[in-house]
């Protein structure tokens, strides 16, 4: 058992794996999964878990089922009468290892463990500490104590966005850097042959070895400390995810959120190690947060971070103002609940560390790296607010193939291949009523990125006739033949026109 030297908790033991075989299959036996606490709790009161709300589940499991009590017992941590579970959980072996403590006739929880459905219908357990398994950080700065900042939070919105990113390929390794409670380390068990994950915080690593095994995981490679350095020399990846401790903050307060270096240096560390710690062909996925700075292209800092031999699709998802962002994570942490002037205070310091960096806005995305150091560098950054559809993982994955076949080709040799219009694209046109022509043309995509982009009439007409059958070039010259242009001049305008519809996916080579 993880004993700890601080006011939080004592952890289940890591070294009792058949009681954690055991236990998984008793609540799997009772139905404590994902599908059925939607079907026990009802839609109104499981999202409202996500925000943190459990009197809508707490008044939903009033009864005397099994699931009901495991319900109050592991996610809403509930102390539980001793009989209501002694037929349902390996009682003894529970609290011998430390999953169950003792409350008088009554058992309590030990680690928040939330259901959680994987990508293939697996049901898995996220473990957490006590408080922390839903609706993100439950106030954990406000209580009071240092010890609180090991706190290791369950699974929160980056988590599963940044699941939803990730390239899911089968490869020999994966890295999870900062694995927090382990959610990164289980989807990479899935495709990876052997998964090493890191945290600062030993604590961290405790819960993940946890995860897996409730979770029927193969154990990960757990290694102490901070970023790459619990990495060997030379050791390299096929992979490698980070969901960091990115918000930037005046200090170091909490280790989950908190990366402890100046502004968004955190952040600029990490996409940069991560290059000479990826194989070739290798995909590093982060979510970040970085400054916006008076007088500085944010896309240019971004760039600047890109380290030497890898491709880059940047995306910004969200943008905020510094008072917005200091109020989001001082709520988050519970600060707001605390006394004014020590809220105050704090507030005062998050606004003196931005002023001190001049930086005006924050924003949030996503970075993928894919190791291509045979071939000249592509940076894509860009701003992207929009709805998407989850999971992007291949959506990822066919970006980079598209650049690699802009790459290998010419205009001319652009313009001998043949393309099909990929699927769910669907034309849009605007003008006034009665109008010969369109004033614009918009092709939108119902997958994936969900793209919007506005065309000419060439570009429009071009895209509605591939289908694979013709050269891209046979088609401009059918399209000149019609309009009466000159296919010359045709030919020669067009293919960059061509390029961007296949690099935001609107087009597919017909290979």
């Amino acid at each position: 058992m993880y004993v700890s030297d601080s006011s939080l908790p004592d952890l289940p033991a890591t070294d009792r794996t058949d009681v954690a075989a055991r236990l998984r299959e008793a609540l799997l036996g009772a139905a404590f999964t994902a599908d059925g606490l939607l079907e026990l709790l009802g839609a109104p009161a499981y999202a409202a878990l996500a925000r943190s709300e459990t009197v809508p589940a707490l008044r939903a499991t009033r009864g005397d089922t099994p699931l009901e009590a495991l319900v109050r017992l592991f996610l809403l941590q509930q102390p539980v009468p001793h009989a209501r579970v002694a037929d349902v959980l390996p009682l003894d072996a529970c609290l011998d290892s430390g999953w169950l403590v003792r409350a008088g006739a009554d058992v309590a929880a030990a680690v928040d463990v939330r259901p959680y459905g994987g990508p293939g219908g697996e049901d898995w357990f996220i473990v957490s500490d006590l408080g922390c398994a839903v609706g993100g950080a439950g106030g954990i700065g406000g209580r009071g104590g240092p010890a609180d900042a090991a706190v290791v939070l369950g699974v929160g919105g980056a988590s599963t966005t940044l699941a939803g990113i990730t390239v899911r390929t089968p490869v020999a390794s994966a890295l999870d850097l900062g694995t927090g409670s382990g959610i990164q380390a289980l989807h990479a068990a899935r495709h990876a042959t052997r998964v090493t994950a890191t945290d600062l915080n030993p604590r961290a690593l405790h819960i993940t070895a946890l995860t897996l095994a409730l979770s029927g995981a193969p154990a990960a490679d757990l290694r102490e400390g901070s970023l790459f350095e619990p990495l060997k020399r030379g050791e390299t990846y096929d992979l490698i995810v980070s969901n960091p401790p990115f918000v930037i903050s005046p200090g170091a307060r909490l280790t989950y959120r908190d990366g402890g270096m100046g502004g968004d240096d955190l952040c600029r560390a990490v996409v940069q190690g991560a290059g000479e710690r990826l194989n070739e062909g290798g995909f590093a996925q982060f979510l970040a947060n970085w400054q916006h700075v008076a007088g500085e292209d944010w896309q240019d800092r971004l760039r600047s971070w890109v380290p030497r031999g890898c491709d880059a699709w940047i995306v910004q998802r969200e943008v905020q103002d510094v008072a917005q962002y200091a109020e989001l994570w001082l709520r988050d942490a519970g600060d707001h609940r605390g006394d004014a002037a020590g809220y105050q205070a704090r507030y005062d310091a998050w606004l003196d560390e931005f002023e001190a960096r001049k930086a005006k806005a924050v924003g949030f995305g996503w970075i993928t790296l894919r190791k291509a150091s045979g071939a000249v560098p592509s940076i894509t950054v860009e701003e992207w607010p929009h709805p998407v559809e989850q999971p992007l993982g291949d959506t990822v994955r066919a970006h980079f193939r598209r650049l690699d076949y802009l790459r290998a080709r010419d205009d001319a040799a652009l313009l001998e291949d043949h393309f099909r219009l990929a699927a769910e694209v669907v034309q849009e046109q605007i003008g006034l009523p009665g109008a010969e022509d369109p004033e614009h043309v918009v092709l939108r995509q119902h997958r994936g990125m969900r793209r919007a982009t506005q065309v000419d009439t060439v570009g429009a007409g071009f895209a509605g006739v591939c289908d694979g059958t013709l050269s891209a070039g046979r088609i401009l010259d059918a399209i000149a033949q019609l309009t009466g242009e000159d296919p010359v001049l045709l030919r020669d305008r067009t293919p960059a026109q061509i390029r961007l519809l296949v690099e935001q996916g609107f087009l597919e080579p017909a290979l």
